[in-house]
């Protein structure tokens, strides 16, 4: 039985002092860009709040989603399953299985009508009635359905809930769509990426359990915390893309000197994610770091686009002046390193001969 009491209380039989509440909160205000001054007020409504029931649906899906959350830094798994929230079903994590655990979903909706969040990571297929995934002898589509009908808010958790994901992708066998195709009278938050960024993931629901309300969204239903900007305008890789200096493959010069991936297909102009500030793993990196451009997971259908390796065309929505500009730019920079070989050349020719 899950213990009862404000989160407050819990915290306090577990040792943990208000000192270390504030350095939770505080971490949670900075990574959801908000005020300074909110740590405190988030640290008195966390305090005083009960535990946020949270059913956790699994689709359509490769469970990257749920192993991103669990390798989630600050707050901690730990921190946040048994501190913030009551996960009161998650067929990956639970420790029941068949009818138990189908008892539990059904008792957390009945206990907690109206005030349970419902989290999904994966599509849900609706063709033939959604008979190609179920789960409990239902379809995904029929549970969803019926988990949602009463719950306070719904968490699309990676690309697949967000947008359809790859299962979504052509030829879409099952008929896999988003969560938000199915639900429409609940608000539903989108935290896309194939998988997402772990701490994207846990300070949604932090916000959630704090304020009772969902953060800003911006016009795809995601936290503009952390999809308000472009990968892109965030990357390190910037600068030598501002001065038209990008690498070609990935074993060339400018690949070993960290220049811009753009030319070699990189999607962070047309990518809003936090990749380049938060990165993975803690911090360490993530995949323009390491070498390897963006795909784009973050954004629709970004499987059936493709060309992972090839440049955006010039003409791409609000970037078209930006990349036509670092285009001309990159030309430009590439005649005048040409001309200033071909000059030492013939200087080097010149004091030979001399």
């Amino acid at each position: 039985m899950a213990e009862t009491g404000t989160v407050g209380e819990l915290l306090a039989k577990r040792g943990i002092t208000r000192r270390a509440l504030l350095k939770y909160t505080a971490y949670l205000s900075s990574v959801m860009a908000l005020a300074p001054s909110a740590s405190k007020i988030m640290a008195q409504a966390l305090a005083d709040a009960k535990r946020q029931s949270v059913i956790w649906l699994s689709f359509q899906e490769c469970t990257g989603c749920t192993e991103s959350l669990t390798r989630s830094f600050s707050p901690t798994l730990e921190d946040l399953l048994f501190d913030l929230i009551s996960l009161d079903y998650h067929e990956t994590l639970q420790a029941v299985s068949g009818a138990a655990a189908e008892e539990a979903r059904l008792a957390a909706m009945a206990e907690n009508k109206g005030k349970y969040v419902v989290v999904v990571d994966g599509s849900v297929s609706t063709k033939d009635g959604g008979v190609y995934s179920t789960n409990a002898g239902k379809t995904n589509l029929a549970v969803l359905q019926e988990t949602a009908a009463d719950a306070l808010a719904v968490i699309s958790v990676g690309t697949c809930a967000a947008f359809g994901g790859i299962p979504h992708a052509n030829p879409n066998p099952t008929g896999a769509v988003a969560v938000s195709d199915i639900i429409k009278d609940k608000p539903v938050i989108n935290i896309p990426g194939c998988p997402p960024i772990a701490e994207a993931i846990a300070g949604t629901v932090g916000y959630l359990v704090t304020f009772g309300t969902i953060p800003d969204l911006d016009d795809k239903g995601r936290p503009l915390s952390f999809f308000g900007d472009s990968i892109h305008d965030r990357c390190y890789r910037r600068p030598f893309y501002d001065r038209g200096l990008f690498a070609k493959s990935f074993d060339d010069e400018g690949a070993r000197k960290g220049w811009c991936l753009y030319e070699m297909g990189c999607k962070g102009p047309v990518t809003y994610n936090a990749c380049a500030t938060l990165k993975w793993n803690g911090g360490v990196s993530f995949p323009i770091q390491s070498g390897h451009g963006c795909l784009g997971c973050s954004e629709p259908n970004f499987w059936d686009k493709g060309s992972f390796y090839r440049a955006l065309p010039a003409d791409t929505g609000v970037n078209a002046g930006v990349i036509a500009g670092a285009a001309a730019t990159g030309a430009v920079v590439g005649a005048a390193s040409a001309w200033m070989a071909r000059r030492r050349k013939e200087r080097a020719i010149k004091e030979t001969q001399s």
